[in-house]
């Protein structure tokens, strides 16, 4: 008869996902990556389910080559769409002008628990697309435009926080948090995010 794998606590978990956050600012995982992850280590059962969270990730921090750090988008007159894996500095800019700007930060990189997106709108619209699992807080200022939140935000105290300050005039700023499950272009992307709060159309 094989040997179980012993049965894991709370804490086994919290230290878990305390881990993958230091993996996350390091540069190792993608918010997508990480919320995946912990979901996989808050649903773990056992020390075999558990160590699948951080399956190929070191023990230790390992320093290594680091993408250039995407400081600022801009847009004048243009539609600006930025995805990927991006590597997101503590504060990073959004300015538009007469523009559409699409920031997807669903595969980004950080290097802090806590980042600012800082946007200036005018006569332009921006929407910011986060993962599930990635807490956001939004504030701003706006005059003759609509800052808007869609989404279900993070419950967990030690979730990566998102920050996006947004100052706009004639200018729509909207922030989507996309469930894992949800796949396709925005144009899909929106419409499964607006199917689940209804009462926020229009």
């Amino acid at each position: 008869m094989s040997e179980l794998s012993p049965r894991v606590s709370d804490a086994d978990r919290d230290r878990a996902v305390h881990a993958l956050r230091g993996h996350l600012v390091e540069g190792r995982l993608t918010l997508v990556e990480f919320t995946e992850r912990v979901d996989l280590a808050l649903r773990a059962g056992t020390a075999a389910d558990l160590a699948q969270s951080t399956d190929s990730l070191p023990d230790v921090g390992i320093p290594g080559a680091r993408r250039r750090a995407s400081w600022i988008t801009a847009g004048l007159f243009s539609h600006i769409v930025r995805r990927g894996r991006l590597r997101l500095p503590r504060r990073t800019f959004v300015v538009s002008a007469f523009s559409d700007v699409d920031l997807d930060l669903r595969s980004a990189e950080i290097t802090s628990g806590r980042t600012s997106i800082i946007s200036f709108v005018l006569f332009g619209n921006v929407d910011v697309y986060v993962p599930e699992g990635v807490a956001v807080d939004v504030s701003g200022f706006n005059v003759f435009g609509h800052r808007r939140e869609w989404g279900r935000d993070a419950v967990r105290p030690d979730a990566p926080v998102f920050r996006v300050r947004a100052f706009g005039m004639f200018a729509t700023v909207d922030v989507w948090r996309v469930p894992r499950d949800v796949t396709g272009g925005y144009r899909e992307v929106i419409a499964a995010v607006r199917a689940e709060q209804p009462e926020l159309q229009g």
